[in-house]
């Protein structure tokens, strides 16, 4: 008793140390450019707002006209449901907390554009929007006023507006430093990316910002947003989005597709271009490979459909854009983007059906998990970690309460985060 069996073994030590250090570049190399999750909150969306428009009250005002938009056309659960098939049995719980929602936090990351939403503009017009773009983010971090997440898309580095790109972006980051500092939700977009060297080009010119100002090496991250065939298949067959993340020396945040760019640049008539397009499905799965494992998010892009106009036509646009948001959910694209604040009420109603119509099976699938308790799901760590990751984005975004998940699974969030593999996050 007490004493390690012994067991016969037929292979020298030096072969175990050998195969070890066969292997030991490819163990760094995984740990590398495969780190996981990276711990933080991902916002269900991005709003882009013309750097022109952007303003102190945007965030406040968007939130008012989306609850004006819920009001006007579908004032209760009954109205919200009937418009957009939300079962019975969610409609009043999806409905209350998207008007909560829209309250306490309309846009959850928003993107002041200097790009095609903002146009060419005379040199002196785009440096004074550029810093005033700074100076209201500075303020609204300072006030408590800002979204989550806030920061810039700078226009590309192609050669016609490649240095104005690089001005403006040095305009609005040393704005900010003026003002004490980059907020912690700062977020920057690179657009129409299509050659990895681009990317590179990126990551040199945040290098020398962060030598100027004396900052940490690597702190400022940014977006790869993929616009353009050539960031997909490369001109030797190769998928050149894989290739733009390792390029990006670990600051790439996400990728984000660019539906109207990306359709265009593959041919589709302009009636066709959709998130459900077969070439935005083909890009995406793409992507999706490319990012899996890598820590990079992804986002997938926008209808440019409005609610506008009459109530049939509002609930026309309101039906699309549900379905096509449900349907990146389903798909694990668990971000897109947002044109009008008539999409919020319907962004947000999407999400949360999403996460509040599977939380009672994810949370039994889960807690049976850690119980050991079998049923008639045989799950693996690996589902384990998306089960968790479900319910942790879920909590995120507000679709769900902690007090629920832990009353349906005896879990806490520090709980779940270790079983989503989720280092950073801190418990709540």
């Amino acid at each position: 008793m007490g004493q390690q069996e012994t067991v016969a073994t037929s292979l020298a030590d030096t072969v175990r140390e050998g195969i070890g250090a066969a292997l030991a570049q490819v163990d760094a190399d995984l740990a590398r450019r495969y780190p996981g999750d990276p711990g933080t909150r991902q916002p269900v969306h991005t709003v882009y707002v013309p750097g022109d428009a952007f303003a102190a009250d945007t965030l406040r005002s968007w939130g008012d006209q989306a609850l004006a938009a819920l009001d006007a056309h579908a004032p209760d659960a009954g109205a919200l449901a009937a418009v957009l098939g939300i079962p019975d049995a969610l409609a009043a719980d999806v409905h209350d907390r998207v008007r909560a929602k829209l309250v306490r936090e309309p846009i959850e990351d928003l993107r002041i554009d200097f790009e095609d939403g903002y146009g060419p503009r005379p040199d002196a017009e785009e440096d004074a929007a550029a810093a005033r773009a700074a100076a209201l983010v500075a303020a609204a971090y300072e006030n408590g006023t800002a979204a989550p997440y806030m920061g810039i898309r700078m226009k590309c580095m192609e050669a016609a507006v490649r240095d104005r790109g690089i001005r403006t972006l040095d305009i609005f980051l040393t704005g900010l430093m003026e003002a004490g500092g980059l907020p912690g939700g700062l977020v920057l977009t690179l657009p129409k990316v299509t050659y990895a060297e681009q990317v590179t080009a990126m990551v040199r010119l945040l290098e020398a910002f962060e030598k100027a100002r004396g900052l940490e090496s690597g702190r400022i991250g940014f977006e790869i947003q993929i616009e353009t065939t050539q960031s997909i298949l490369g001109a030797d067959g190769r998928a050149t989005v894989a290739r733009m993340i390792e390029a990006a020396e670990g600051r790439a945040t996400s990728l984000h597709y660019g539906t109207f760019d990306y359709s265009a640049s593959c041919g589709v008539s302009a009636a066709h271009q959709s998130l459900d397009h077969p070439v935005a499905d083909h890009a995406k799965a793409v992507m999706q490979v490319a990012a899996a494992g890598t820590g990079v998010r992804l986002s997938d892009g926008s209808t440019n459909v409005l609610p506008v106009g009459t109530t049939d036509r509002v609930h026309e646009a309101w039906r699309l854009h549900y379905g096509l948001v449900s349907r990146s959910l389903a798909r694990a694209y668990y971000q897109g983007w947002d044109m009008h604040p008539a999409h919020l009420p319907t962004r947000y109603a999407a999400v949360y059906a999403f996460y509040r119509g599977g939380l009672e099976q994810a949370a039994a699938r889960l807690a049976a998990y850690v119980a050991k308790a079998g049923g008639d799901v045989m799950d693996e760590p690996a589902t384990a970690k998306a089960l968790s990751g479900y319910l942790l984005r879920g909590l995120d975004c507000g679709a769900v309460d902690i007090a629920e998940v832990a009353r349906l699974t005896g879990l806490t969030r520090a709980d779940l985060n270790a079983l989503a593999g989720r280092p950073t996050a801190t418990d709540a």
